[in-house]
């Protein structure tokens, strides 16, 4: 891969970098959108290049079961059929199969699941989701990994890690096996686990490194741990990560922890928040969260963010978006959706451009002046709040028929 280190920070590990793949150039920090199953919800690529969006991420396990490998290999790939020309990162799928342990038999070679969707049953390996990934087409696929819970005994962590490090390796091994299928090269990132064992983690780092991937991430993070302990842990690895290669923190997408997490060194990141919480009723902006179903908003005519440039805060008002919200209209899901990815995207590039101009910790300074730092629980509560929501229209649908 391609990589080059434009500037760092002479006070913190930040870092702007720049990487190649064949369908585009990816400029870090970045953030990637998720898209699940092909489509980050509600909006479209267009839109998605409206908001400056450079790479996406795709889900192995969904994208295999639904619509299936068969209907993408014949679309061409997954950029031809989601119509989407920039770069992809997909994955490994192992994630989902563990957060559906129920459905599933693990043993060192491989995973054995049932399908969340009709209950068919199907296997997991290193291999296999080497090829899935392979026929999906994306320019970055994962190594298979173990994501350890948390809380999690140091036994069981050990012994976790060893079939990670086989299962990575094995990933390796048969990645390097496959031809691309569609005319453009894949890249392979391996992942650090280790729970919260920083002798674990360091032991993690150095095993894969042998492995020459071409980029890095840290998973098994922010799975329960306090967020002390996980930026701790971050502060150890990072460093240790090879310099000139990406690295990538996986599935954290707050603000404030994205902004931390430069800080630390990381490039990459990724997280569902900005989609969920917008069809949730909540807008991210510069001054904080904006909960929509609150009363306050309901003669509030301001657009969202004063400071937002994109099409949802040029053309509405914060009443109008709660309105569209209350009632449930998905015209509201789609502007909220917009927005949320907008901010995030622009924050981590006005933090690139920072690191640039050798000011990082100023502008990050400037920005928790004003941004507020969300609490722990507030997402949980959010989830429990919007289940109440939906209960509330379904049991009253018949008054607005």
């Amino acid at each position: 891969m391609k990589f080059r280190i434009l500037a760092k920070d002479t006070e913190s590990l930040a870092r702007a970098c720049r990487y190649e793949t064949e369908h585009g150039i990816v400029e870090t920090p970045i953030f990637m959108p998720v898209g699940t199953h092909g489509v980050v919800k509600t909006l479209t690529p267009a839109e998605l290049n409206d908001c400056k969006a450079q790479i996406i991420l795709g889900n192995t396990y969904h994208l295999y079961l639904r619509p299936g490998l068969e209907v993408i290999e014949a679309a061409g790939g997954l950029h031809k059929f989601i119509n989407w020309s920039k770069p992809i990162l997909t994955d490994s799928g192992g994630f989902q199969v563990f957060s559906l342990a129920h459905l599933g038999k693990m043993t060192e070679n491989d995973i054995t699941f049932r399908s969340h969707i009709d209950g068919s049953q199907h296997k997991l390996s290193p291999e296999i989701s080497m090829e899935i990934q392979n026929s999906l087409g994306t320019d970055i696929a994962m190594a298979l990994d173990e994501c350890t819970p948390f809380p999690c005994d140091y036994d069981y962590a050990a012994k976790s890690l060893e079939r990670t490090h086989c299962w990575e390796q094995r990933s390796r091994e048969h990645f390097e096996k496959l031809t691309p299928r569609y005319g453009h090269r894949q890249f392979l990132f391996g992942i650090v686990q280790g729970s919260v064992y920083p002798d674990l983690r360091n032991k993690s780092v150095e095993e894969l490194t042998k492995l020459d991937f071409d980029g890095y991430a840290v998973g098994g993070l922010a799975v329960g741990e306090p967020k002390e302990k996980m930026f701790e842990l971050l502060s150890l690895v990072s460093p240790l990560l090879p310099e000139q290669k990406p690295r990538y923190l996986m599935g954290i997408g707050k603000p404030e922890d994205i902004i931390r997490g430069i800080e630390l060194g990381i490039d990459m990141f990724d997280c569902v928040l900005p989609t969920r919480n917008a069809r949730n009723g909540t807008l991210y902006t510069r001054n904080g969260r904006v909960i929509l179903k609150q009363s306050r908003y309901k003669m509030d005519f301001n657009p969202p963010d004063e400071s937002c440039s994109c099409d949802t805060c040029r053309n509405f008002s914060r009443a109008y978006l709660r309105h569209l919200y209350i009632n449930g209209e998905m015209t509201g899901l789609r502007l909220n959706t917009l927005h949320n990815i907008h901010f995030f995207l622009e924050v981590i590039h006005r933090a690139r451009e920072a690191i640039l101009s050798g000011k990082f910790l100023e502008w990050k300074q400037g920005f928790f002046a004003l941004y507020p730092i969300e609490d722990d629980h507030w997402e949980e509560n959010t989830k429990r709040r919007e289940e109440r929501r939906r209960k509330h229209l379904h049991e009253n649908q018949h008054l607005s028929e």
